[in-house]
C-alpha cells in the first residue's frame, strides 16, 4: 500500500530538480502523475518540452503511471491545459504541487522591469493560474491537497532577490487565505519553503564549487512533501513547512507582546518602549540552516 494509492497528482516544474523528485516519489507511492515542465532555462527563457517526457518515461519504466505536460504555468490557458491533462488521462485531481520557478537575481537597484515582471509572473501569477482551475475542480469533487512553494527568501529575506522574495512572500499570503476559504470544501493548502541543492541554487554564495550535502539533494527533500500531500497531514492546513537538510519544521509568523498604552500615544513613547515592540534577537536565516531555494 502506497501513501497515494489511487490518487492523481499534478506537479509543476517537474522536469528536473525538486519537481522531478516529487513526481517520482508520488508515483512510487501509487499516484498517477501529471509531470508539467516548460523546459526553459533557469532565467525563464526558451522551452524544451522533452524534459517532462523524460521524467514520465522513467516513471513508466519503473511501473508507474504518468503523463507529460509542457504548458506555461504563468498563463490562464496554461493552467487550464494542465488540469485538462489530468482529467483527460486520469479523470480527476487529488493533489497539486506548485513548484515551477525561475531566477533573475539582481540587487534591488539593478533590477530591471523585465526581471521583476518575469519572476513575479512565473512564481506568483503562475501559482494563481495553476491553482485556480484545480481549486474549482476540487471544490466540486470532494476536496484535495495543495502545496504552494514559498521560500525563506520571501519569509526572511535574502540579498539580491527582491523580485523572487516578493513573489514567494505573496505565495505565503495565498496559502493563508486559501486555507481559510478551503475549509468547507475539504481543500487543504500548505506552504513549502525548501532548502535543496538544484540547478536553481547550485551557484549561490556558499554553494558554488562545493560538493552538495547529500541530505540537501532533491530526493531527500521529497519525503517531506509527500507527507504534506498525503493523508498523514490531514489535520494540517494553512501552515508552512521548511524542508531542508536539517529536516522538517514549521515556520510561523509571530509577534511581540508590544507596547499597549490603551490611549493616544506619541512616537517618542514608542521609542521608549522599543524593547516591548521589537524582538530582542533578529531571526538569522543562516543560523536556522534554511538556505533559500
Amino acid at each position: 500500500m502506497g501513501l497515494l494509492d489511487g490518487k492523481v497528482a499534478i506537479v509543476t516544474g517537474a522536469g528536473g530538480g525538486l519537481g522531478e523528485a516529487y513526481a517520482k516519489l508520488f508515483a512510487q507511492e501509487g499516484a498517477s502523475v501529471v509531470v508539467n515542465d516548460l523546459g526553459g532555462a533557469r532565467d525563464g527563457t526558451g522551452a524544451d518540452r522533452s524534459a517532462a517526457q523524460k521524467v514520465v518515461d522513467e516513471i513508466v519504466a519503473a511501473g508507474g503511471r504518468a503523463v507529460a505536460n509542457g504548458d506555461d504555468v504563468s498563463t490562464v490557458q496554461g493552467g487550464e491545459n494542465i488540469l485538462a491533462s489530468a482529467l483527460d488521462n486520469f479523470g480527476k485531481v487529488d493533489v497539486l504541487v506548485c513548484n515551477a520557478g525561475i531566477l533573475r537575481d539582481r540587487s534591488f537597484a539593478n533590477t530591471s522591469e523585465a526581471d521583476w515582471d518575469a519572476v513575479i509572473k512565473v512564481h506568483l501569477k503562475g501559482t494563481y493560474c495553476t491553482a485556480l482551475p484545480v481549486w474549482k475542480h476540487m471544490k466540486d469533487h470532494g476536496g484535495g491537497a495543495m502545496v504552494l512553494t514559498s521560500s525563506t527568501s520571501g519569509l526572511y529575506g535574502n540579498f539580491g532577490q527582491t523580485n523572487y522574495g516578493a513573489a514567494k512572500a505573496g505565495i505565503y499570503g495565498m496559502v493563508r487565505v486559501m486555507a481559510i476559504e478551503g475549509r468547507k470544501y475539504n481543500i487543504r493548502v500548505m506552504g513549502l519553503a525548501p532548502g535543496a541543492y538544484t540547478r536553481m541554487t547550485a551557484d549561490l554564495p556558499g554553494r558554488k564549487d562545493r560538493e552538495p550535502d547529500p541530505l540537501s539533494l532533491p530526493e531527500n527533500i521529497a519525503p517531506g512533501v509527500l507527507y504534506m500531500v498525503s493523508d498523514l497531514a490531514a489535520d494540517h492546513s494553512g501552515k508552512i513547512l521548511g524542508v531542508s537538510s536539517r529536516g522538517v519544521r514549521e515556520i510561523k509568523m509571530v509577534e511581540t507582546e508590544g507596547f499597549q498604552p490603551g490611549r493616544p500615544y506619541t512616537a517618542e513613547e514608542v521609542a521608549a518602549h522599543a524593547d516591548q515592540v521589537f524582538f530582542r534577537e533578529p531571526v538569522d536565516v543562516r543560523r536556522l540552516g534554511l538556505t533559500p531555494a
